[in-house]
């Protein structure tokens, strides 16, 4: 992907948190952990202490995996990102194209923090958040996360409206999988940043944009439409295949894509209704099938005829 500038874009996009407050909230993690572990051993070893060595540490090592480095994984899987440390400070985990975490970032970040935290006391981690750009320690290189803050002002800027509702269903058989997370980022930025740009400005960064997805999905964009509208139409539906594989089809509604308007029936469609469907009091009725059933139909078709004050001759 080309190297896209966008002035205060990041700053106003994610914000990343600082070493001080990241090592704020891992100690309070730390204490939290180690405090739970001791606990649980005290309790666990006391039970199995007709054990024999090897069988005592085994259980300590099993122990070990399971509250230092299961629990924590676990808690930001399904906190999406947050731990308790990080609750407190602000902070929360996300991926380099701003998603949610899953399993696999946090398992990565939790194994590689054993290491670089609690095996060298936080040194290793320490120099690679300062020689970072964006403040990222060893487990947020190789998982491709980020922690930022989020207790930011709101930005002032108006968010780029939704794609047009003729465009769904137009990019679900796009392939995304090789679209890299920075190309995301920077996308998402744009259509938070687009209220506030220049007009040719935006238009300008929307084209590049669209021209570096459209050369990591091989498909060229659909003929007339335009670039922001495209951005948006794209960005929608990877958050919709978010959605499936987290919720499942259940927790997410199809959209079908809206076709073209209908025109309305000429003269020479319709004819008079003495054989439409509302019977005579409706004169134009179209010849080709009778409209769809309604409950105000049904009332209709089903009330009586009404009397024209005409009595036949006894």
């Amino acid at each position: 992907m080309s190297e896209l500038v966008t002035g205060d874009a990041v700053v106003l996009g994610l914000r990343p948190a600082r070493l001080p407050t990241r090592a704020l909230a891992v100690f309070i993690d730390l204490v939290l952990a180690w405090a739970v572990y001791l606990a649980v051993s005290l309790a666990l070893l006391s039970a199995v202490a007709s054990l024999d060595d090897a069988a005592t540490a085994a259980v300590q090592v099993a122990l070990f995996l399971l509250v230092l480095v299961g629990v924590p994984v676990a808690v930001e899987t399904l906190s999406r990102g947050k731990s308790v440390g990080k609750l407190l400070c602000g902070l929360r985990v996300l991926r380099e194209d701003g998603g949610p975490v899953r399993f696999r970032h946090a398992l990565v970040r939790g194994a590689i923090g054993v290491i670089e935290i609690q095996l060298f006391f936080g040194v290793v981690a320490c120099a690679a958040s300062l020689v970072s750009a964006r403040g990222r320690r060893l487990g947020d290189v190789f998982a491709g996360t980020l922690v930022v803050r989020e207790r930011v002002p709101e930005a002032s800027g108006t968010p780029a409206p939704p794609p047009p509702a003729w465009l769904a269903g137009s990019f679900a058989e796009l392939d995304l999988s090789r679209v890299p997370g920075g190309l995301w980022l920077a996308v998402r930025q744009y259509l938070m940043r687009a209220g506030q740009l220049d007009e040719a400005v935006s238009r300008s960064m929307a084209e590049q944009l669209a021209a570096d997805l459209v050369s990591c999905t091989g498909v060229p964009a659909p003929h007339g439409v335009p670039a922001a509208a495209y951005l948006a139409g794209v960005v929608a539906e990877r958050q919709a295949r978010e959605a499936h594989r987290t919720f499942g089809p259940q927790g997410v509604a199809p959209v079908a894509p809206a076709g073209p308007p209908q025109a309305a029936p000429s003269s020479a469609d319709v004819s008079p209704g003495a054989g439409g469907a509302f019977g005579s009091g409706h004169p134009w009725v179209p010849v080709s099938g009778p409209p769809a059933e309604s409950p105000q139909t049904r009332e209709q078709v089903s009330e009586p005829p009404r009397s024209t004050g005409f009595v036949p001759p006894s």
